[in-house]
């Protein structure tokens, strides 16, 4: 399994059957403070790319998590709805927000690798 970033900060994580798994990285969450609400968007909807797809709202701010690139929503992760925090304790992992099947599997390519992801934070 692959990992790639968004300028966003979300990560993206390329799963075995294809589908790709987003959540929020840790800078991210970092910069948001304790998560208290997260709104997920409906398996099944289509979404387009850089299109917001979910919110994340913490005791700082409301951020969106936006499509990395365009696809179907596959899954939720209700766990994350029920327990916001786990956005904060676990972002790439339990905190998962949602799974996709890209349009276009190609797409993934053209995201962040680890180095260029770090890289933007350095000029951040």
């Amino acid at each position: 399994m692959s990992t790639k970033y968004t300028p966003d900060h979300e990560w993206v994580r390329q799963e075995d059957d294809g589908t790709l798994t987003v959540g929020i990285t840790a800078h991210a969450q970092d910069a948001l403070g304790d998560v208290v609400f997260v709104e997920l968007p409906a398996p099944g909807r289509d979404i387009a790319a850089r299109e917001a797809a979910a919110v994340v709202e913490s005791v700082k701010a409301a951020a969106d998590v936006y499509m990395p690139m365009g696809g179907q929503i596959v899954a939720v992760n209700d766990a994350l709805v029920a327990d916001p925090a786990l956005a904060n304790t676990d972002p790439q992992g339990a905190g998962w927000f949602f799974r996709l099947r890209p349009s276009s599997a190609a797409d993934f390519d053209s995201l962040l690798d680890q180095a260029a992801y770090d890289q933007l934070l350095a000029g951040a």
